[in-house]
């Protein structure tokens, strides 16, 4: 279906439900593997990911249809996972950084998490790049998204983008190389 009619059915308030649970279908993976590579532990990616729906669900009358609805959704989803671990980290006292190294050592105990010690080792090393480098890394790398999606989620220039992944994934290398 075309993604203009989809929008129509979504604002329709006789076929709104059917077509927000068909959204819901369509997206609740790849925006709860978006989530969970920016949040890492399992149940806080499924609190982000029903905060983002919500925050969908709500605001879906303002959406002007300027990107694609994919693009929009994930910027929500985004914007709720920061949003989520600065609000994680000032309840724990300790900064972003050190509350995502935390939680990459957390990782081990995690029965969702299934890496192996190579998986952890990048983790690790993604936990300490600056967050602008960490979300595009993890975009481009585990997601394989476009360099001009992730502009639209993000709403920084594709040779912006580019520069910063190629400094993550030098970062990256230095760190498993040292490591």
């Amino acid at each position: 279906m075309e993604e203009q009619e989809f929008i129509k059915r979504l604002l329709d308030p006789k076929t709104q439900n059917e077509a927000f649970r068909q959204l819901m279908h369509e997206y609740k993976r790849p925006l709860y593997s978006h989530i969970r590579s920016i949040v890492i532990d399992h149940d806080d990616a499924d609190d982000v990911l029903q905060n983002t729906f919500v925050k969908v669900f709500q605001f879906l009358s303002g959406f002007k249809g300027e990107s694609k609805l994919f693009s929009w959704m994930y910027r929500i989803a985004t914007n709720e996972a920061i949003t989520f671990l600065n609000q994680k980290a000032r309840k724990s006292g300790i900064g972003s950084e050190a509350l995502q190294s935390k939680m990459v050592e957390n990782l081990q105990a995690d029965i969702h998490y299934d890496g192996s010690e190579i998986e952890l080792k990048l983790q690790k090393a993604v936990a300490l790049l600056p967050e602008k480098q960490q979300l595009v890394f993890k975009m481009k790398y585990y997601q394989e998204m476009k360099y001009e999606d992730i502009s639209d989620v993000l709403g920084t220039s594709v040779g912006a983008l580019k520069a910063s992944y190629h400094h993550a994934v030098k970062k990256i290398e230095e760190y498993v190389k040292g490591n």
